[in-house]
Protein backbone atom coordinates (compact mmCIF):
# COMPACT_ATOMS: atom_id res chain seq x y z
CA UNK A 1 0.00 0.00 0.00
CA UNK A 2 1.51 3.28 -1.05
CA UNK A 3 1.27 6.73 0.48
CA UNK A 4 -1.41 7.77 -2.01
CA UNK A 5 -3.58 4.77 -1.16
CA UNK A 6 -3.13 5.43 2.54
CA UNK A 7 -4.16 9.06 2.25
CA UNK A 8 -7.12 8.27 -0.01
CA UNK A 9 -8.36 5.60 2.41
CA UNK A 10 -7.87 8.03 5.27
CA UNK A 11 -9.99 10.67 3.52
CA UNK A 12 -12.57 8.11 2.45
CA UNK A 13 -12.57 9.19 -1.20
CA UNK A 14 -10.04 6.73 -2.51
CA UNK A 15 -10.24 4.15 -5.23
CA UNK A 16 -9.88 1.38 -2.65
CA UNK A 17 -13.11 -0.56 -2.37
CA UNK A 18 -14.91 -0.99 0.93
CA UNK A 19 -15.29 -4.72 0.31
CA UNK A 20 -11.52 -5.13 0.10
CA UNK A 21 -10.99 -3.34 3.41
CA UNK A 22 -13.60 -5.58 5.08
CA UNK A 23 -11.73 -8.64 3.88
CA UNK A 24 -8.56 -7.31 5.48
CA UNK A 25 -10.28 -7.28 8.86
CA UNK A 26 -11.29 -10.93 8.60
CA UNK A 27 -8.54 -13.50 8.66
CA UNK A 28 -7.87 -15.80 5.75
CA UNK A 29 -9.04 -19.20 6.95
CA UNK A 30 -9.17 -22.74 5.70
CA UNK A 31 -12.34 -24.56 6.71
CA UNK A 32 -12.45 -28.33 6.27
CA UNK A 33 -15.80 -30.09 6.17
CA UNK A 34 -16.95 -33.67 5.82
CA UNK A 35 -19.88 -33.68 3.41
CA UNK A 36 -21.62 -36.84 2.22
CA UNK A 37 -21.50 -36.81 -1.59
CA UNK A 38 -22.51 -39.75 -3.75
CA UNK A 39 -22.10 -38.56 -7.34
CA UNK A 40 -20.60 -35.83 -9.52
CA UNK A 41 -23.89 -33.93 -9.37
CA UNK A 42 -23.60 -33.73 -5.59
CA UNK A 43 -20.02 -32.49 -5.91
CA UNK A 44 -21.05 -29.75 -8.36
CA UNK A 45 -24.00 -28.70 -6.20
CA UNK A 46 -21.85 -28.39 -3.08
CA UNK A 47 -19.06 -26.58 -4.94
CA UNK A 48 -21.45 -24.11 -6.56
CA UNK A 49 -23.25 -23.41 -3.28
CA UNK A 50 -20.07 -22.87 -1.26
CA UNK A 51 -18.46 -20.77 -3.99
CA UNK A 52 -21.40 -18.37 -3.81
CA UNK A 53 -20.52 -17.39 -0.21
CA UNK A 54 -18.99 -13.92 0.20
CA UNK A 55 -15.26 -14.03 0.85
CA UNK A 56 -14.63 -17.53 -0.54
CA UNK A 57 -11.35 -17.71 -2.46
CA UNK A 58 -11.39 -21.41 -3.41
CA UNK A 59 -13.34 -24.62 -2.89
CA UNK A 60 -11.57 -27.96 -3.21
CA UNK A 61 -13.47 -31.24 -3.02
CA UNK A 62 -12.11 -34.76 -2.53
CA UNK A 63 -15.07 -37.04 -3.16
CA UNK A 64 -13.24 -40.20 -2.14
CA UNK A 65 -12.57 -38.85 1.36
CA UNK A 66 -15.87 -36.88 1.46
CA UNK A 67 -13.75 -33.82 2.27
CA UNK A 68 -14.46 -30.22 1.28
CA UNK A 69 -11.80 -27.55 1.84
CA UNK A 70 -12.94 -23.93 1.67
CA UNK A 71 -10.32 -21.18 1.72
CA UNK A 72 -11.18 -17.52 2.12
CA UNK A 73 -12.29 -14.74 4.41
CA UNK A 74 -15.15 -16.75 5.90
CA UNK A 75 -16.45 -17.94 9.25
CA UNK A 76 -16.52 -21.73 9.78
CA UNK A 77 -20.09 -21.73 11.13
CA UNK A 78 -21.42 -19.89 8.06
CA UNK A 79 -19.65 -22.32 5.73
CA UNK A 80 -21.10 -25.28 7.65
CA UNK A 81 -24.59 -23.79 7.56
CA UNK A 82 -24.33 -23.15 3.80
CA UNK A 83 -23.11 -26.71 3.20
CA UNK A 84 -26.06 -28.09 5.17
CA UNK A 85 -28.43 -25.97 3.07
CA UNK A 86 -27.62 -28.22 0.09
CA UNK A 87 -29.47 -31.07 1.81
CA UNK A 88 -26.27 -33.07 2.34
CA UNK A 89 -25.05 -34.30 5.71
CA UNK A 90 -22.21 -31.97 6.70
CA UNK A 91 -19.96 -31.54 9.72
CA UNK A 92 -16.64 -29.92 10.55
CA UNK A 93 -13.82 -32.27 9.49
CA UNK A 94 -13.58 -34.66 12.47
CA UNK A 95 -10.23 -36.26 11.65
CA UNK A 96 -6.63 -35.34 12.42
CA UNK A 97 -3.35 -37.06 11.46
CA UNK A 98 -2.10 -39.89 13.68
CA UNK A 99 0.79 -37.74 14.89
CA UNK A 100 -1.56 -35.16 16.44
CA UNK A 101 -3.15 -37.61 18.91
CA UNK A 102 -1.32 -38.96 21.95
CA UNK A 103 -3.01 -42.39 21.83
CA UNK A 104 -4.36 -42.96 18.30
CA UNK A 105 -5.51 -46.53 18.97
CA UNK A 106 -7.88 -45.80 21.84
CA UNK A 107 -11.56 -46.52 21.39
CA UNK A 108 -12.46 -42.82 21.21
CA UNK A 109 -9.86 -41.99 18.52
CA UNK A 110 -9.97 -45.03 16.23
CA UNK A 111 -12.56 -44.87 13.48
CA UNK A 112 -12.97 -47.40 10.66
CA UNK A 113 -14.43 -44.71 8.38
CA UNK A 114 -11.42 -42.40 8.78
CA UNK A 115 -9.18 -41.92 5.74
CA UNK A 116 -5.79 -43.65 5.84
CA UNK A 117 -3.39 -41.90 8.18
CA UNK A 118 -6.16 -40.14 10.13
CA UNK A 119 -7.97 -40.75 13.41
CA UNK A 120 -10.97 -39.06 14.99
CA UNK A 121 -10.25 -35.80 16.81
CA UNK A 122 -10.55 -36.37 20.56
CA UNK A 123 -10.09 -34.05 23.50
CA UNK A 124 -7.60 -35.13 26.12
CA UNK A 125 -10.16 -34.62 28.89
CA UNK A 126 -9.98 -38.31 29.85
CA UNK A 127 -6.31 -38.00 30.68
CA UNK A 128 -6.59 -34.75 32.64
CA UNK A 129 -7.68 -36.45 35.87
CA UNK A 130 -5.01 -39.13 35.84
CA UNK A 131 -1.41 -38.27 36.50
CA UNK A 132 1.10 -40.72 35.14
CA UNK A 133 4.61 -40.23 36.36
CA UNK A 134 7.38 -42.11 34.69
CA UNK A 135 10.65 -41.99 36.58
CA UNK A 136 13.98 -41.89 34.90
CA UNK A 137 14.55 -45.52 33.84
CA UNK A 138 18.32 -45.25 34.25
CA UNK A 139 18.19 -44.30 37.93
CA UNK A 140 15.90 -47.18 38.88
CA UNK A 141 17.64 -49.72 36.67
CA UNK A 142 20.44 -50.30 39.18
CA UNK A 143 18.50 -49.50 42.36
CA UNK A 144 18.52 -51.92 45.30
CA UNK A 145 14.79 -51.32 45.80
CA UNK A 146 13.97 -52.51 42.28
CA UNK A 147 13.38 -56.28 42.27
CA UNK A 148 13.85 -56.37 38.51
CA UNK A 149 17.16 -54.50 38.65
CA UNK A 150 20.23 -55.66 36.83
CA UNK A 151 21.57 -58.81 38.45
CA UNK A 152 25.16 -58.01 37.51
CA UNK A 153 25.50 -55.69 40.49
Amino acid sequence: MGVGDYLSDLMGTGSGSREHSNNNRKQLQTVELRVTMDCDGCVLKVKKTLSSLDGVESVEINRKQQKVTVTGYVEPNKVLKKAKSTGKKAEIWPYVPYSMVANPYTVQAYDKKAPPGYVRRVENSATIGTVTSYGDPYTTMFSDENPNACSIM
